[in-house]
């Protein structure tokens, strides 16, 4: 199901003996848009520090509830890389991390590539250092937070038509689908979705998002109502508007433009 990840802020979350905490935002790979951890708040039992969770720990979420069952101990948690979320996340950390938890790797080359649920358990001899097989270097992690991308900028092709709010998020995959872009006095009273694949870049130091979209097709869209699920005939609807393929689609466009890797 696609849900709004502004609405799973603050859902609890548990270990299997016990309260970890609450969700505070979610980290994403800006190359993919797949999130990769979310940020969990521990609060008191653990003086507050903010610990990295993957999706590859979690269980099936109770949403009646607003929690999300982990399979990690509260003594695990506790005994994690300390890993300060405020600033940059680097691959290193990411190693000592999956190698604490045995969380399956999401980077890298052939075996190692691809989502939360494949990959290796344990990061062979070499690895631990920043180098992958053959001793060559695992590469530059893609971590963004949700939080610090929230309040982008959102250029057409032809002018400014917004800034980022929210994300939806398929909560079986993990994979933000759609930016929610605020448009302001431009389109006052709207909310419009765009999706990772028709951004052509982004510009991580002045923090502005430019797709390859016109305002007048921003404009014209299909009716986006945040306060609905976003369901199957509002999403045909929105790629038929555009003219795009539909997100699978689009998806294995991508990964088969990479070689097979997601």
């Amino acid at each position: 199901m696609l849900r709004n990840i502004n609405s799973l802020i603050g859902h609890r979350i548990h270990a299997t003996d016990g309260e970890l905490g609450k969700v505070d935002e979610f980290f994403f790979d800006d190359k993919t848009w797949l999130v990769r951890y979310l940020v969990a708040e521990t609060g008191g039992w653990l003086s507050g520090r903010k610990v990295l969770i993957s999706p590859a720990a979690m269980k099936m979420p109770d949403w009646k509830a607003k929690t999300f069952p982990v399979a990690l101990t509260r003594e695990q948690v506790a005994n994690s890389p300390d890993i300060d979320t405020q600033k940059t996340v680097t691959r290193r950390h990411e190693l000592e991390l999956h190698s604490h938890y045995a969380w399956p790797l999401y980077w890298g080359d052939g075996f190692y590539a691809g989502s939360m649920s494949g990959g290796t358990l344990f990061p062979p001899t070499g690895e631990q250092e920043g180098k992958g097989s053959a001793g060559r270097p695992v590469g530059e992690t893609h971590l963004q937070s949700t939080r610090a991308v929230t309040g982008y900028k959102l250029h057409a092709a032809d002018g400014l038509i917004g800034h980022v709010e929210d994300y939806i998020v398929d909560d079986g995959k993990w994979a933000i689908r759609y930016l929610v872009a605020r448009t302001g006095n431009w389109l006052p009273g709207r909310k419009v979705l765009i999706s990772p694949h028709w951004i052509e870049r982004v510009d991580w130091e002045t923090s502005e998002v430019f797709v390859a979209l016109t305002r007048e097709a921003v404009k014209e869209s299909p009716a986006f109502d945040p306060s609905r699920p976003v369901s199957e005939d509002y999403e045909s609807d929105l790629y038929d508007h555009y003219g795009r393929p539909r997100f699978e689609d689009a998806v294995n466009m991508t990964a088969a433009s990479r070689g097979g890797k997601r």
